[in-house]
């Protein structure tokens, strides 16, 4: 018999506003199990999410989470304001039994020292420190909200191993197919307020989400059918039986009342860009660029030529030098050596994912509109600002509504309204992935396929630079950039082990290294190790640890070697041999963890 499951929640039910947001979803969580929760943006992934962490009401419904269990879930936005630094911030969500060593390690490996002032913190650090915070104590539930944003590659293919090693179950929502893709199991759907199960990963949730919106309107198509054969019957087929037939009157009531009740699917947005006029068959040629800050070499003798049509990938570890590099090519910095030449007839739109040319006090219509009037002009069609409100799925009732209230979803798909409605020859994407959903993803896919002009696209979204880009410009390291034809996983084939050796050289040093002057470009390359990161941890603490404890059993039978201790005192005497008992214990236990890690380690 199957064990019961760790979390469920049951006719869930929940209002925002006077709307129905859920009507009836589920949620069911075992042991172990890797869900990952999908649905369009507003259907209420992040709701149901909280909901189930226990943060959010619901409305009715019912929540049963086994006692004696733990949960940790990661927000989109998290507040650290409460805390002296980010250390103090992940420390203070461990409990008795977890190790005090772990958050300390997950901050140093998402680039961050724990010293760090939280007001001070972007939201990228203010999101990796809470994703420490949510991973250090190995929870028995772990729930994600967009775990990947502000990760660079290399954090999200460890945060990739981290999640495999771990026993924790994982509910998992994020916009990175690949990374679905490699963690998920099983997929809940929410749509239209309920949710659906498929007990694969989010590799088959589309097309098992084609069958039911194919399978949904033939049904629907059925229901009109019966209706109109009812409609018949009650104009020509009826008798004086009247008692008789006030059943198929009322049934044909209710049938009419079921179909003008059903919720279709909800549409999708309509991308389309405004071009300009043909650019030059030359776009960008770069000639031996270089630039350097400091003593750090950010681009060191990178060279180019970018053709019209062209959609070029940048990608790299954060701090790389993708933006200085991006900026260079487009002519807004001027490289310390070698040239830039930018082609001809060259009309550009940025779209800064980062949303920092959103001033959250302007509302959605003026945003769309640039203040001017209520109409927006997409090459040479005019619409009115409430149609193209409604190509990117906004409802009229949000055109007053100051975009600093809208979700991350609505804020990414009104800054691309805003950027395809400029008209453009060349596109500068920095991060277009970030909060639009997966439907909204393919369609943007679409649209730079079909897209005459040139696009260079800033991106850690390895499913989307495949089916995107026709080459990837990857950071070597110490300012090295090379280009590789192909998209993301193309690249990879071609560099052989590319990423981990990325990883390896670009990762800053660690603190034990800095204290003895090395750095890891300096060592030796090793070999992949065999153990888990908590193991690699434990590997090195223990040592030190197991040195703690001699100092204190030297100190306790200091103290007992006293001969007339067990005359005077008694009480300390039972009490300094218990101490040294279990002192002693917990000593050889972690000596005897530390060779069988060594061990697996050389093995």
């Amino acid at each position: 018999m199957a064990p019961p499951p760790l979390l469920t929640l049951r006719d869930v039910h929940l209002t925002f506003g006077g709307t129905p947001l859920l009507t009836g979803a589920e949620l069911s969580v075992a042991e172990g199990e890797r869900l990952c929760l999908v649905g369009r943006n507003g259907s209420g992934k992040s709701t149901l999410l909280k909901i189930a962490a226990g943060m959010v009401e619901m409305d009715t419904g019912e929540r049963f989470f086994q006692p004696g269990r733990t949960i940790r879930y990661l927000p989109q936005e998290p507040d650290l304001s409460a805390y002296t630094s980010t250390l103090d911030y992940v420390n203070e969500g461990l409990t008795d039994g977890d190790d005090p060593y772990r958050g300390a390690y997950l901050l140093e490996v998402l680039g961050l020292t724990g010293q760090e002032d939280p007001n001070s913190l972007s939201g990228g650090e203010a999101r990796r420190a809470a994703l420490a915070r949510t991973l250090a104590p190995e929870p028995d539930i772990i729930l994600l909200d967009e775990p990947t944003n502000h990760l660079d590659l290399p954090a999200i293919e460890w945060l990739e191993e981290e999640l495999r090693s771990l026993k924790s179950a994982i509910v998992l929502i994020s916009h990175d197919r690949r990374f679905l893709e490699n963690l998920s199991r099983a997929t809940v759907w929410i749509d239209r307020g309920i949710s659906r199960r498929l007990d694969k990963g989010f590799a088959h949730f589309e097309a098992w989400r084609d069958e039911v919106f194919e399978q949904e309107e033939v049904d629907q198509q059925k229901l009109a059918q019966k209706i109109k054969r009812e409609e018949h019957w009650m104009t020509y087929g009826v008798t004086a039986r009247r008692k008789r037939n006030m059943r198929r009157v009322r049934e044909l009531a209710d049938l009419r009342k079921q179909k003008r009740e059903h919720r279709g699917p909800q549409g999708t947005a309509k991308l389309s860009a405004a071009e300009g006029e043909t650019s030059g068959k030359l776009v960008i040629e770069a000639k031996g660029i270089s630039k350097t800050y400091g003593d750090r070499s950010i681009v060191q003798d990178f060279s180019s030529r970018i053709q019209r049509g062209d959609r070029i990938g940048l990608v790299g570890p954060n701090g790389a030098g993708k933006t200085t590099l991006l900026k260079m090519l487009t002519g807004e910095l001027t490289p310390d050596t070698g040239s830039v030449r930018l082609g001809t007839n060259l009309e550009m739109v940025t779209l800064d994912q980062k949303r920092e040319n959103l001033n959250p006090q302007d509302n959605l219509s003026s945003v769309l509109t640039g203040g001017r009037g209520d109409t927006v002009v997409i090459g040479d069609e005019t619409k009115h600002v409430m149609s193209y409100m409604k190509d990117f799925l906004f409802s009229p009732e949000q055109a007053r509504t100051p975009v600093g209230v809208l979700s991350g979803g609505e804020r990414a798909r009104a800054l691309l309204a805003r950027a395809l409605a400029s008209t453009s020859n060349m596109m500068v994407l920095d991060e277009p992935t970030n909060d639009l959903d997966l439907e909204t993803l393919d369609l943007l896919q679409e649209l730079l396929a079909d897209y005459k002009g040139t696009a260079l696209i800033v991106s850690h979204d390895r499913d989307f630079l495949d089916r995107v880009a026709t080459s990837v410009i990857v950071s070597e390291g110490n300012g090295v950039w090379r280009e590789y034809a192909g998209g993301y996983t193309d690249m990879l084939a071609q560099r052989g082990e590319g990423v981990s050796a990325r990883k390896a050289e670009k990762s800053a040093p660690s603190r034990k290294e800095k204290a003895q002057g090395s750095t890891p470009s300096e060592e030796k390359p090793k070999k992949k190790s065999k153990l888990s990161f908590t193991q690699q941890h434990l590997l090195k603490s223990l040592p030190e640890d197991i040195e703690k404890i001699e100092a204190q059993l030297e100190k306790l039978q200091s103290d007992m070697n006293d001969p007339e201790l067990y005359a005077k005192n008694p009480d300390k005497f039972a009490k300094l041999s218990a101490q040294i008992t279990d002192l002693s214990t917990k000593k050889d236990a972690m000596e005897e963890q530390w060779l069988e890690l060594e061990m697996l380690n050389e093995g």
